[in-house]
């Protein structure tokens, strides 16, 4: 396509609206370096906002009350005071789920500020997400995007769309822009990457049914195609971020959030039942000495409020290097259990470099299912990181899962019981029932069958060995776990809908 390349790419709702996206910040980065033109929009966040402006007629009291302090409410979440005030908080929330979900009713589909869902079409039936292509007028967002496309093409049409898809949250709404966008712009070529296509495409089973509709699916990292066809040559090494098309949006957030990326896969990468080791996907850091760097930039030109690192578990190293090169703003992101945070020490200086929050995948309070899993946890070190962190100011966002095959009452019992005697130093918790990942290597060993009807679906399910059932485990969590009294105000103090991406504000 050579230097006259123009590319657009695309972020489609609907996903958590208190953050940009990173990764069209990363190719945003890549392509700035190598001087290609090019735009970013973030359609998740602008066409959320777009249907909570839209006219309504209200037809409830609660709507009423709603749409007529939709801007209060808007304002509070971008206020800090708000925050420090947990009802005020989720009465912003929950009025301008309710203005969003009144709004997308009337084409029929079920939507909150962080999730979309259509009665009749399924985003893990290819036929289906064809279907919502078919369709774009149908979808809830079509006055935003068809507005947002109409206008590129009269400025100036793109050579390229590039879409990112990363959550199944995303896949009908993605769709139904890239059905408009190739009706109506026939000479783009039009792309179509990120987490979820990186999922589907890794399946062994993969053929491309998007064939007609897609001109090409992208595997991992976008940033070395886009520059093979724009003509650029090769890739000069990692650029930052960049999020200059982000910074005028209004997330619902007190202030900007930067997430940033310091690695992908993960450094242990030994965790049976693993998603991403069943896709082969490798470890690769990004360079400690890279990422202090990128993160002083990006405080530097985002003025952010908070730090998002992304990864799947922080490395030790990075830590290190987090205590001896403070960002200078709060910070927070996924940690493993490890020796480092059962050092007080280290936790204290973790603290003292910004970090609020840390959240831990713990899965479970039984030392015999962790071991069966390969998490390479020690439920005493456990014990001491908690405490070392609680003692240190950091608040902890605690992950488990239950109904793991290794997994009986007798052991979800157990980590009811661990959970309790931490219950002091948990903040909040995240609480899952597990999903076999339908093409790892463990899943031979069980009989399995399909979890949702579709040819997308990445998991499955399975008749557990030792009886511990899906219906078995979720009674156990609605009726005693969450019911326990040490447990039940855990559970309540996490936000609604936003979860640990607000939780960090609340731990000041």
């Amino acid at each position: 396509m050579g230097a006259n390349t123009s590319i657009l790419l695309v972020y489609s709702p609907v996903t958590r609206p208190c953050e940009p996206p990173p990764g069209l910040a990363a190719l945003a980065g890549t392509l700035k370096q190598h001087g290609i033109r090019f735009r970013a929009v973030d359609g998740n966040i602008a066409g959320l906002l777009d249907l909570i402006h839209r006219p309504l007629a209200a037809t409830d009291t609660w709507t009423a009350r709603a749409r007529k302090h939709f801007p209060h409410q808007l304002d509070a979440l971008t206020a800090p005071a708000t925050y420090r005030n947990d009802a005020r908080y989720r009465q912003a929330i929950l009025e301008l789920n309710r203005i969003a979900a009144m709004s997308a009713q009337t084409c029929g589909v079920d939507l909150t500020l962080t999730n979309y869902r259509h009665p009749a079409l399924s985003p893990l039936r290819s036929a289906d997400l064809l279907r919502a292509a078919e369709m774009p007028t149908q979808n809830p967002f079509y006055p935003w995007f068809s507005t947002m496309f109409d206008t590129l093409a009269a400025e100036d049409e793109p050579s390229i769309i590039g879409f990112s898809l990363n959550y199944l949250s995303q896949a009908l709404c993605t769709f139904a822009m890239i059905g408009y966008a190739r009706r109506h712009l026939p000479s783009t070529r039009i792309l179509l990457g990120g987490g979820l296509i990186t999922s589907w495409l890794r399946r062994p089973s993969w053929h491309n049914p998007f064939s007609g509709l897609v001109d090409e699916c992208i595997d991992g990292p976008g940033e070395r195609r886009l520059l093979e066809l724009s003509g650029s040559g090769p890739l000069n090494g990692p650029s930052p971020p960049d999020y200059d098309n982000f910074r005028h949006h209004r997330y619902l957030s007190p202030g900007f959030v930067l997430p940033y990326s310091a690695s992908s896969g993960c450094y242990w990468n030994r965790c049976s039942f693993c998603p991403e080791k069943a896709e082969g996907t490798t470890y690769s850091p990004r360079g400690t000495d890279t990422v202090i760097a990128d993160i002083e930039h990006l405080v530097h030109t985002t003025r952010p409020v908070l730090i998002h690192i992304l990864d799947n578990a922080i490395s030790p190293a990075l830590l290190a290097a987090l205590i001896d090169n403070p960002p200078g703003v709060p910070w927070y992101g996924f940690v493993r259990i490890s020796r480092h945070l059962a050092d007080f020490d280290f936790c204290r200086l973790l603290k003292k470099s910004g970090c609020v929050m840390l959240k831990i995948g713990l899965e479970s309070g039984d030392q015999g299912v962790l071991d069966a899993l390969q998490k390479g946890i020690d439920c005493d070190m456990a014990d001491r990181v908690l405490q070392n962190l609680k003692r240190a100011g950091i608040a902890t966002y605690v992950y488990l899962l239950f109904g793991t095959p290794p997994e009986t009452e007798k052991e979800a019992r157990r980590t009811l019981d661990f959970t309790v005697r931490h219950a002091a130093e948990i903040g909040f918790l995240n609480l899952a029932i597990f999903n076999m990942p339908a093409y790892g290597p463990d899943a031979a060993e069980y009989e399995t069958h399909d979890f949702y009807e579709g040819d997308l679906g990445l998991y499955r399910q399975f008749s557990h060995p030792r009886g511990w059932h899906r219906y078995r485990v979720r009674q156990f969590l609605e009726k005693e776990f969450k019911r326990h009294p040490a447990v039940a105000p855990i559970i309540r103090r996490d936000p609604p809908l936003f979860t640990s991406n607000h939780a960090p504000f609340f731990c000041n």
